[in-house]
């Protein structure tokens, strides 16, 4: 699965005139094989360094800042400061929605699209197309929750 994954993104990548060169797969592998992290630029260079000892930093941020501008990936700030790095799903019309904790930091992910109706209200109403949006919430996730309420 994940080499076909790689195929589309090597493909995406030709098509509009780049290489995946042996750096850049690097990088997208390692956001492959963390997909639920949301990694910042830092931790994928931490992750990547492993695979490919001789790769800087500027070359790791140089390929997250081309995966994004070509939709691969998402760039995303959560309100801390940190951009974060997650990969696009095909089979999603829009990015998936998060809930962020601003206690402990984790990230969830909802992954159907609720916004729908109230896309298809906004072209409506608005004469508005609606090419994309992102819904983030922040609050206390469930584990903190659960902490604060057994103390």
């Amino acid at each position: 699965m994940e080499e076909s994954k790689i195929d589309k993104i090597k493909q995406q990548l030709q098509s509009q005139g780049y290489k995946l060169t042996p750096q850049r797969e690097a990088t997208v592998r390692v956001l492959l094989e963390n997909e639920e992290d949301h990694l910042s630029a830092e931790d994928v260079f931490m992750l990547v360094k492993d695979k490919a000892p001789e790769i800087g930093l500027a070359t790791v941020y140089r390929t997250l800042e081309l995966l994004s501008e070509l939709h691969v990936v998402e760039k995303m700030n959560f309100g801390d400061g940190v951009a974060r790095y997650d990969l696009r799903n095909d089979n999603t019309r829009h990015h998936h929605h998060h809930l962020i904790c601003v206690q402990c930091g984790a990230v969830d992910e909802i992954l159907e699209d609720w916004l729908t109706p109230l896309e298809d209200r906004v072209e409506k109403e608005f004469r508005f197309r609606v090419l994309d949006h992102r819904l983030d919430f922040q609050g206390i996730c469930h584990r903190c929750t659960d902490k604060n309420n057994s103390e």
